[in-house]
């Protein structure tokens, strides 16, 4: 009955009851236009921009984002700008935009970028790039060691690593050589800190690795160059070697040193049967190093490269026989890894080794130098491997040769860093050339 009353009244009325809905149907789109003016009033900021989802100014002026992180974390960014070109309040640090920081938010969440950079520090990253290194050599782990014994003393350590910027990265290598640290010790350090690095970039903890850069454009390459001497010197320094009382002792293996281009660690592991006094050769495959414990061990050449067949001069030849003739037999022969009868011993009955060597050459040149006016350059072991090389460059040997007797793997090595050339070197070859 009421239904049909109803629609009889709308019968009769039919204008009022449409202008009626007309008049409820205005004020509901008027209603939700209110709604949006006030939402978007409470979503201006002072310079009556409209902000975004997120978005919000705080009284102080400064720009806020608030967002989710992949952990589902609610984050905050906060900036002195909202877009890129406006400029940044007086006294303010300068800093990226709102909306630019949103952008890279974004970009973090497309490539599902670990937040924080993991919350992992720079010594924290070290340690972890350096856990996963198993199987190194000694001497490749002693580095490892210091670098992060270095980095735990830096307040550069305890940094998050996405803070880290190519910046920051350069300004830390400089204080280092500021505090006097040296350019071979400041590469040691860089060589594992930028594959670490390397590697937080791969896990999706970083963007980009801050160490991304050639080391010689930021730091001075301070480091000495190890010369080669001349031929008078080295006939000086045997003879000088040769005549002393006490380090007479020591001629025979100087002299092999700077006659086959050994490498000091490779020369200390040679044994008796490593000698092939038949065909007159050295068997080079393996080196002797002795940690910082002073646990002895033997190792594999240096490089593929190194495992090779050095020849004996005559002059070789005979030094060996009477360091062997004169080698005193210890009551127990010391072994190293399955290798005995070694050359060399030291006072304790173990095998000399390179720190051995280095020492005995430092107080020769001393010696030398308190005697005779005319100065004795620096001299060690790794310089007698440098004289070889030179020399025999200088002879005329063909390259490719010579790569195979020093045991380098490329032959730019031997080329570029163990050949020394003078102006006498090259006044010489000129005319050699020029009478052909």
């Amino acid at each position: 009955m009421r239904h049909q009353q109803s629609e009889n009244i709308m019968e009769k009325e039919p204008v009022i009851w449409y202008d009626k809905l007309n008049r409820i149907k205005a004020l509901s789109i008027c209603m939700k236009w209110k709604e949006r003016e006030i939402l978007s009033e409470k979503r201006r900021d002072s310079r009556n921009r409209i902000l975004r989802n997120g978005e919000s100014q705080r009284a102080d002026g400064r720009y806020m984002f608030k967002f989710l992180d992949a952990a589902g974390k609610t984050k905050y960014v906060y900036s002195w700008r909202l877009d890129r070109n406006d400029k940044t309040p007086a006294g303010k640090q300068h800093d990226l935009s709102l909306r630019e920081k949103e952008k890279l938010i974004d970009a973090d969440k497309f490539r599902q970028t670990v937040p924080e950079g993991g919350n992992l520090t720079v010594l924290d990253l070290t340690k972890k790039y350096v856990s996963l290194k198993t199987g190194v050599r000694h001497n490749t782990a002693a580095n490892y060691k210091f670098a992060i014994n270095l980095i735990a003393k830096e307040e550069f350590g305890q940094k998050r690593i996405d803070k880290v910027k190519l910046s920051d990265a350069k300004a830390w290598l400089i204080k280092l050589q500021e505090d006097g640290r040296g350019y071979s010790t400041i590469r040691t350090v860089r060589g594992i800190v930028r594959p670490a690095f390397q590697m937080a970039l791969e896990d999706d903890l970083i963007r980009k690795n801050p160490f991304d850069f050639q080391l010689a454009t930021v730091v001075v390459n301070d480091s000495v160059t190890r010369e080669a001497i001349t031929r008078k010197q080295e006939r000086q320094f045997l003879e000088f070697v040769k005549n002393d009382a006490h380090f007479c002792r020591y001629y025979d293996g100087i002299y092999i040193l700077l006659n086959t281009g050994l490498r000091i660690s490779e020369f200390v592991g040679l044994t008796i049967a490593d000698l092939d006094f038949e065909n007159r050769k050295i068997c080079i495959d393996h080196q002797l190093q002795r940690k910082r414990n002073m646990e002895y061990v033997i190792e594999e050449t240096k490089t593929s490269s190194g495992t090779r067949l050095v020849p004996m001069t005559d002059e070789v030849y005979d030094c060996f026989r009477r360091i062997l003739a004169e080698r005193k037999k210890p009551k127990i022969e010391p072994m190293i890894d399955g290798r005995t009868g070694f050359l060399y011993l030291d006072k304790n009955g173990m095998p000399m080794v390179a720190l051995h060597w280095e020492k005995y050459f430092q107080h020769i040149c001393e010696k030398y130098n308190k005697i005779y006016k005319i100065q004795m350059p620096k001299v060690t072991p790794h310089v007698c491997r440098h004289t070889f090389c030179s020399k025999m460059a200088k002879s005329g040997m063909n390259p490719k040769t010579l790569q195979y007797i020093m045991g380098h793997s490329d032959i730019s090595v031997t080329l570029n860093t163990y050949t020394h050339l003078g102006f006498e070197d090259v006044q010489d070859e000129m005319r050699r050339v020029c009478n052909q």
